[in-house]
């Protein structure tokens, strides 16, 4: 199972940006496809952003597309979650994790975690 980290959280005023990292430490991280989800407080966790193993295709939920930017890097094995104009209701607990190696017949990557296994998150609050 590849081991994942998450990164770059942190307290950003309503309108603001930040990126998210999700760091891989093994040679064959660029086999798997990735997603970012996130739980609010007092809320279930939810898929946000995926990207293919080749990274040529992504899908984001509803309530952040035209907001946030997934892309990966199978060179330097990071995916990355370039979130702008972020809203109070994008706080929460993120984490990245290796999705189920399927895609729709569009070629898009599906928000399903291949494991239950997650890390430790990266916080990130939006708030003024």
């Amino acid at each position: 199972q590849l081991h994942l980290v998450e990164s770059g959280g942190g307290l950003v005023q309503p309108g603001g940006s930040l990126r998210l990292s999700c760091a891989g430490s093994e040679s064959n991280f660029k086999n798997y496809p990735i997603g970012w989800f996130r739980q609010g407080p007092g809320k279930e966790r939810e898929g946000v952003s995926c990207v293919t193993s080749n990274g040529r295709k992504s899908d984001y939920a509803d309530s952040v597309k035209g907001r946030f930017t997934i892309s990966r890097d199978n060179i330097g094995n990071t995916v990355t979650l370039q979130m702008d104009s972020l809203k109070p209701q994008d706080t929460g607990l993120y984490y990245c994790a290796v999705l189920i190696p399927r895609i729709t017949v569009q070629g898009l990557c599906i928000m399903t975690p291949r494991s239950d296994n997650w890390g430790q998150g990266t916080q990130v609050t939006v708030s003024s």
